[in-house]
């Protein structure tokens, strides 16, 4: 299965916006009962996200709850939300511990598929452990949340490590590449593709988006250039011809070289395909 480039959040009080998600070409879209949900409307919510799966469960590869988090008082209702409709995939704010997920995936189904958001700097230092979790899919990093809990200054210098570590995790543990967190400014398509690009270099492979405008961007913005391309294609024309070393472009290729070119055709041809 093709791992999602794009979360779209959307509240989970807003069912009319449910349908418009889906149609945004975000890759998933994840109803929100945390942030984006004031305490009085929570139940509200979860009714909404219930009565809307039920008509839509032959999306189930694309939709994602994002539930409150365990040290909350609507945990246990959301976990029961989550049982009640069989939805299997559901993004867990504030992870610091595996018994957290363990504790998700117990109480609704031994076959959903958890998303830890580590934002804090417990999530951090437990990160190995998270990201070792039977039944994770992939990690999420909270990054204006992580500023929050360690009272960043806003540079992006202050999530290098954290970033880091939760590269180094989800590769160690196997899992798909984490997802990056939110860009705020909506309208700011040079933020969008900074954020991307910075989160690109710890090897995150997904964003968070909160509005559908970020959506097209972050997919364009992950498409390989026409050089790069090229570039590929030189690299594996060499390759096959050779017989022992090549060169491209007066550069030696070994097989990182060549692992790196079919990384890169596969992007363009995900690309085509969505």
């Amino acid at each position: 299965m093709q791992m999602p480039i794009t979360y779209l959040f959307v509240p989970g009080n807003r069912p009319e916006r449910f349908d418009k998600a889906l149609a945004a070409g975000a890759d998933a879209i994840v109803l929100d009962l945390e942030d984006a949900v004031s305490p009085a409307d929570k139940a509200r919510a979860r009714d909404a996200i219930a009565d809307w799966f039920a008509l839509h469960a032959e999306q189930a590869q694309r939709i994602v709850v994002r539930i409150n988090d365990a040290q909350s008082p609507w945990f246990a209702d959301d976990l029961a939300l989550l049982k009640s409709t069989a939805i299997g995939q559901v993004m867990l704010p504030k992870t610091e511990w595996q018994a957290q997920v363990d504790q998700v995936r117990g109480a609704v189904d031994r076959r959903a598929r958890v998303l830890p958001l580590i934002e804090t700097a417990r999530g951090v230092c437990k990160v190995d452990e998270i990201a070792a979790a039977d039944g994770v899919l992939r990690l999420v990093f909270g990054t204006l949340d992580y500023g929050v809990d360690l009272a960043l200054s806003g540079d992006d210098a202050g999530l290098i490590y954290p970033a880091s570590r939760i590269a180094i995790a989800s590769r160690c543990a196997e899992l798909a590449s984490p997802v990056a967190g939110v860009t705020p400014a909506i309208d700011d398509e040079a933020r969008i593709r900074a954020d991307l690009a910075f989160a690109r270099a710890f090897g995150f492979g997904a964003k968070l988006c909160i509005h559908p405008k970020q959506v097209a961007v972050i997919h364009a913005a992950l498409q390989p250039t026409p050089a790069e391309r090229a570039w590929a294609e030189r690299v594996l024309a060499a390759a096959a011809c050779a017989d022992g070393a090549a060169q491209v472009d007066g550069k030696m290729i070994d097989r990182p070289v060549v692992l790196r070119a079919e990384a890169i055709l596969a992007r363009c041809a995900a690309g085509t395909a969505t």
